[in-house]
């Protein structure tokens, strides 16, 4: 079955840092860009960022984030990361990774909640 599982989320003050990471199994990992989407408590969905997929590695970012989260790949593992520094409280959310082949997401986890507050 198709499963992507987040990692490594937690309690963070602020100016912190957190490394997220999202296992995917199922499906051709390679073949399909990545995604981060955030859900803040009583909010919607927000993208935050994509990485390509295999052979075109091309970061893009939300313009709350830029500058303060990188993200990265490593197919060999079918696991995606993103670091995550100089924390905000406005960066409390569950982090959802996500999976694309096209317009749509495809594949989603179950999420990982983040909560930085001092």
């Amino acid at each position: 079955e198709v499963q992507l599982v987040e990692s490594g989320g937690g309690l963070v003050q602020p100016g912190g840092s957190l490394r997220l990471s999202c296992t995917a199994s199922g499906f051709t990992f390679s073949s399909y860009s990545m995604y981060w989407v955030r859900q803040a408590p009583g909010e919607g969905l927000e993208w935050v960022s994509g990485i390509t997929r295999a052979g075109i590695t091309i970061t893009t970012f939300a313009d709350s984030v830029r500058g303060r989260f990188s993200v990265s790949r490593y197919n060999a593992k079918n696991t995606l990361y993103v670091e995550m520094n100089s924390l905000q409280p406005e960066d409390t959310a569950v982090y959802y990774c996500a999976a694309g082949s096209g317009a749509e997401y495809d594949f989603w986890g179950q999420g990982t909640q983040v909560t930085v507050s001092s």
